[in-house]
């Protein structure tokens, strides 16, 4: 539907607007807690200021959700499809309803303890959770395309920690007869080149989630709890751009620290190695429709450059908490989406 359209339906319908503003309101937190990983690195090397840095982030968060979604949707095509609201669009739509509230409640708690935990994943498991209140059992889990989100958590883990030793390697290798005066400059400059491409894959990667889920609540909130196929109009991903954009412009400075200062003190070839590595990474996954963790991919490619000098230089109690997040998202985030709609279900069905 175009712009005008949906407003009008707004303005007539109340559910659809307590709907998109719950979806947005995920998706400002979002950007808020989870985008701020994208420039941990730059940051913490002092390559950029902090305030610069976010203002950054925001706007390539922006470009990436609104180029990549018109290039390639195969992200949002797979949420979408990951879980089944089927039956009565009424019903459907307050449990979708109930797994924002759970996502918000999860992501806030985690930023407040400046742990950063993945949105993608807490997404997931919330919609999936609320997929099995409303369902009453498995049905609504989609296992073809959920385990890709398996082949991401592999993907995001191995291959950006990888891909971050092997970079970190092949520049020492390279640059270890230049001035290193000039190295120095060339790597500042390099590293904010590469916290931008991180902060457009980070959009592209998370915005394409939330425009699916959007689109959800959008046909659950017509009554349509069928629709199979989508159309991802314009209008709709400008709208996710700059609230994303926005979320990352309110700071973020605790998953800043917690990445990029407390697991592992960074030079800016590190830096800059770490976001190349997290970057490539996050674009295969993007091109092949494997919804993956951004922060998973920044911070296990951190810990990959870390690892390339000694294993010592990573701070590992500050890696076991962050792994032990990781692994509670799923079980954890999954169990409140449930449990936050059952109790939607039961106060307004």
């Amino acid at each position: 539907m175009s712009i005008t359209e949906f407003l009008s339906k707004v303005v007539e319908s109340p559910t659809l607007l307590i709907t998109s503003l719950l979806i947005l309101g995920v998706v400002l937190v979002n950007g808020w807690t989870d985008a701020p990983n994208a420039i941990a690195t730059c940051v913490s090397t002092r390559a950029i200021e902090t305030r610069k840095a976010i203002i950054m982030a925001a706007i390539f968060n922006f470009f990436g959700v609104l180029v990549m979604t018109m290039l390639n949707a195969k992200v949002a095509e797979t949420i979408y499809k990951m879980v089944d609201f089927h039956g009565d669009a009424t019903t459907a739509l307050v449990a979708l309803c109930a797994a924002m509230a759970a996502i918000v409640i999860w992501a806030t708690a985690a930023w407040y303890f400046g742990i950063p935990t993945s949105e993608s994943h807490a997404l997931i498991a919330g919609i999936s959770g609320a997929a099995v209140a409303l369902q009453g059992d498995f049905s609504g889990i989609n296992p073809e395309e959920w385990v890709k989100v398996l082949y991401g958590i592999v993907l995001s883990t191995l291959l950006g920690f990888v891909l971050g030793f092997v970079t970190a390697k092949l520049t020492v290798v390279i640059f270890r007869n230049r001035n290193r005066l000039k190295s120095e400059r060339f790597f500042s400059g390099a590293q904010v080149a590469g916290g931008a491409a991180m902060a457009f894959m980070h959009g592209a990667q998370d915005g394409q989630k939330f425009l699916a889920i959007f689109l959800l609540g959008t046909a659950l909130a017509q009554g349509n709890a069928e629709i199979t196929e989508f159309e991802v109009p314009i209008w709709l991903m400008v709208l996710v751009s700059l609230v994303m954009g926005l979320g990352t412009s309110i700071g973020g400075y605790r998953i800043i620290k917690s990445v990029g200062m407390d697991m592992v003190k960074l030079k800016p070839y590190q830096g800059f190695a770490a976001d190349l590595s997290a970057t490539l990474c996050l674009l295969l996954s993007s091109l092949t429709g494997i919804p993956v963790s951004t922060t998973h991919t920044k911070t296990t490619a951190i810990m990959g450059v870390g690892a390339s000098r000694r294993l010592s230089n990573v701070n590992w109690s500050v890696v076991k908490d962050l792994i032990l997040t990781w692994v509670c998202t799923f079980p954890g985030c999954g169990l409140l989406g449930y449990l936050m709609a059952k109790l939607f279900l039961m106060i307004f069905v």
